[in-house]
C-alpha cells in the first residue's frame, strides 16, 4: 500500500514540474521536490517498523481489551441511570406549569365577576 502511495505521490509531483518549465526557477524547485520525495521514503520506513512493533503489542493487548470492555460495560449502565434521573426531573418541571395555569384560569374568573 506504502508503495503505491509513494507512486502516486511522485507522479504528481511530475505533473507539477511539467506545468513550472516556463518559470526560470524551475531547477530549484525540482531540487526541493526531490528532497521532500527522499524524506517521504525515510518516513515510510519508519511507519514499517512502528507496524511491526505494533504486531507484537497486540496480542499483549488482547488480553487488556478484553478488562477494558468490562468496565466500558459499567460506565453505560451509570450512564443510563443518570438518564433516567433526568427524565424525572422534566416530569416535575411539567407538572408546576399546569400548576401556574391553574391559577392564571383562577385569577380570570375573579376578575369576571368584579
Amino acid at each position: 500500500m506504502q508503495k503505491k502511495q509513494q507512486q502516486r505521490e511522485q507522479q504528481q509531483q511530475q505533473h507539477q514540474q511539467h506545468q513550472q518549465t516556463h518559470h526560470h526557477h524551475q531547477q530549484q524547485q525540482q531540487k526541493q521536490q526531490q528532497q521532500q520525495q527522499k524524506q517521504q521514503q525515510q518516513q515510510q520506513q519508519n511507519q514499517q517498523q512502528q507496524q511491526d512493533q505494533q504486531q507484537h503489542q497486540q496480542h499483549q493487548q488482547h488480553q487488556q481489551q478484553q478488562q477494558q470492555q468490562q468496565h466500558q460495560q459499567q460506565q453505560q449502565q451509570q450512564q443510563q441511570q443518570q438518564q433516567q434521573q433526568q427524565q424525572q426531573q422534566q416530569q416535575q418541571q411539567q407538572q408546576q406549569q399546569q400548576q401556574q395555569q391553574q391559577q392564571q384560569q383562577q385569577q380570570q374568573q375573579q376578575q369576571g365577576r368584579l
